[in-house]
């Protein structure tokens, strides 16, 4: 991120004001629980999305352009007739902020913006809301809007949701802009109360290892919207508001109610709610080294019960869980993506090598392995 104001200054021929970055995450467990009122464990990474912005000076014409340190021509949208159509795919969440803080009566003014990410896309773990995230700060700040950060996670979530078109919950904005190093986030995305919860991976000779299959996914595609459909409906046919409402104990009624395939989907995410408190819990307790047995379950009820892991998600985990890995599932919205093994940093080398044999023994594209520890939330640079 250091020659981003440089590559900013070499495009658009003058230095940029400021420059922001906003952190991927990786979700711990409670997944797609978010959309349903529940709670979720996640915490921000030290790969990051980062901006470098310039206000535009005040013209007739409010006009945005943004562009890449990817490549590719500058993407120019006017703020006055802002529609995701007019926008390319990749720059809709950049633009989607400038649209969100427009429903919220803010007139902007135009801005040039470079954007660079060390966050792998599609790999589940939140390249675009670390890029609203980066920009919405940038913008609060720049602009001294006044917004807080919590109101800032909405504002990004509103942007994805109804700019982009894709239906998320808080969760990924919530770790972009409110984590803190150290610590996963958990997050009531009911309440939005949000705590931190000390997560010591390196004192207690702990690692996370990232599994990035390289099977690319998209949470504006049909099957994601199948599932909070799914489980809209599921609510609206046991009476309560969201499934956050469920308990497991009442799963045995749920189980008559509901069609097999919406009983499924029901079953993960009240199990999934039970799963968090149960890692939270154990954390605050036993430490990070207790929780695996509950990271492998979320793994079997994400792939058994939601129907949102793929088979090269299911041999990183289960390769990983064999080389002896404390724990492991797929991290993100699914459909591919990224697995997360809990592991003792003396067999990270292990480990490692095993996924690479058992992705090259299957004909899988050989995938990206790296470690993360917890980090900080979005921030000036």
């Amino acid at each position: 991120m250091s020659a981003l104001p440089d590559a900013f200054t070499a495009l658009y021929g003058t230095i940029p004001d400021a420059c922001f970055a906003a952190p991927g995450r990786v979700n711990l467990i409670g997944e797609h629980t978010d959309y349903n009122q529940g709670f979720v464990l996640p915490f921000a990474i030290d790969r990051v999305a980062g901006i470098a912005l310039r206000i535009r000076p005040a013209d007739s014409v409010r006009l945005l352009r943004v562009a890449s340190t990817q490549g590719g021509p500058v993407v120019e949208a006017e703020l006055e007739s802002l529609l995701p159509a007019a926008v390319e795919p990749w720059a809709r969440y950049v633009a989607g902020v400038f649209w969100a803080l427009a429903r919220r009566g803010f007139t902007l003014p135009g801005a040039d913006i470079l954007l660079d990410s060390t966050v792998p896309i599609g790999a589940g773990l939140s390249s675009s809301a670390a890029i609203e995230c980066a920009v919405a700060l940038g913008l609060n700040e720049q602009l001294d809007l006044g917004l807080s950060r919590e109101d800032l996670v909405l504002v990004c979530q509103q942007a994805e949701n109804d700019f982009v078109g894709a239906p998320t919950g808080m969760l990924d904005q919530s770790a972009s802009l409110l984590s803190t190093p150290e610590h996963a986030l958990f997050l009531d995305c009911r309440t939005r109360e949000a705590q931190q919860v000390a997560l010591p991976l390196a004192s207690t000779g702990l690692q996370v290892l990232v599994i990035d299959t390289r099977v690319s996914h998209a949470h504006d595609s049909g099957g994601y919207k199948e599932l909070v459909r799914a489980c809209t409906q599921g609510a609206r046919e046991l009476g309560v508001p969201a499934l956050r409402d469920v308990s497991v104990g009442r799963l045995d009624e749920a189980k008559e109610i509901l069609a097999p395939k919406i009983f499924r989907r029901v079953k993960h995410i009240v199990t999934e709610n039970q799963r968090v408190l149960d890692t939270v819990g154990l954390l605050s307790t036993d430490g990070p080294g207790a929780i695996g047995a509950l990271l492998n379950a979320s793994h079997a009820s994400m792939r058994d019960d939601f129907g949102i892991s793929c088979a090269e998600l299911d041999l990183a985990v289960d390769t990983a869980i064999s080389a002896g890995a404390l724990g492991a599932r797929m991290t993100g919205g699914g459909f591919g993506g990224s697995a997360i093994a809990l592991l003792e940093a003396s067999q990270a080398d292990g480990i490692r090598t095993a996924l690479h044999e058992a992705f090259a023994a299957a004909g899988y594209i050989t995938p990206e392995i790296f470690s993360v520890a917890p980090g900080p939330g979005a921030r000036r640079l």
